[in-house]
Order: structure tokens, then C-alpha cells, then sequence
């Protein structure tokens, strides 16, 4: 099974298979509701790999998606449209699309032990927008 990520605003981003490890989708509602709540919310979690230049072939994008999670509240480039495919044997068995995501928290993790980075992304649809959110599945093969 693999994961894609795309990223689309003032910059293009993109990670393949390759890169992302996780993805974990979940539905925010307060702990404290004994109903229903219609303070719904929804964030992702996404990590993965950071993979060097290496034969030939370009550096990953997660430098684009550090720059972005440092984009201010007050520019509107900091929500962005995210879509996540999930990928069993080329059929997208999932699919995850986020049209004003923004960045809740990013970090990056080097250590000498793995000889590669990690990073976490984590990212929130914006809450007046939940009903633009989109989860699909059951797509045909190609």
C-alpha cells in the first residue's frame, strides 16, 4: 500500500510513496459533548521520510512544506488544498481532499541512527469549511 501527498498553492508540492510512511485521519468533536456536537472539526497526520538528492533524482518537497508551516495566519497563502491518495496494487482506494487546510504543527527529526530525516505534519481543515472536506473511496480500477 502506498500514500501520496499534493499540495497545491502558491507553490506546488508533492511526495510519492517513497516518502510518506503514515497517514492518520481523524474527526475532532469536544470530549465533553453528551450530543452530537456541530463543533466538528477534523485534522491529519502525515509522516514520512526526507529524502536527499540521491542519483540523479531531486531532493523531496518537505522543504516546501516547512516554509509553509511558517506562512502567518494573516496571509492567506497559509491555507492550502491538500489531497491525500491511498494506493493498493496503482487502485486509489482512498482518497483524502482538504481544500483550506492549514498547518497545525511540522517537525523534522535527523539522527545519525536512521541516515535519513523523519518528519510529522500536522494539518486541520478550516472549521467554517468542514462541509467542503472530502472522503472518498470505493473508486474503480483503472
Amino acid at each position: 500500500m502506498g500514500l501520496r501527498l499534493k499540495i497545491e498553492g502558491s507553490e506546488a508540492i508533492g511526495l510519492s510513496e517513497t516518502s510518506i510512511t503514515t497517514v492518520e485521519f481523524g474527526a475532532d468533536i469536544p470530549h465533553d459533548s453528551n450530543a452530537r456536537s456541530t463543533d466538528l472539526g477534523s485534522t491529519v497526520l502525515i509522516k514520512g521520510k526526507i529524502l536527499a538528492d540521491a542519483g540523479g533524482k531531486a531532493a523531496d518537497d518537505t522543504s516546501k512544506i516547512a516554509r509553509w508551516s511558517l506562512v502567518p495566519a494573516e496571509n492567506s497563502d497559509c491555507y492550502r488544498k491538500v489531497q491525500i491518495d491511498v494506493v493498493n496494487a496503482s487502485q486509489v482506494v482512498r482518497q483524502i481532499t482538504i481544500p483550506n487546510a492549514f498547518v497545525v504543527d511540522y517537525e523534522e527529526d535527523f539522527t545519525d541512527e536512521t541516515g535519513t530525516g523523519v518528519f510529522t505534519l500536522l494539518i486541520k481543515q478550516k472549521k467554517d469549511k468542514m462541509v467542503d472536506l472530502k472522503f472518498e473511496g470505493g473508486f474503480s480500477g483503472e
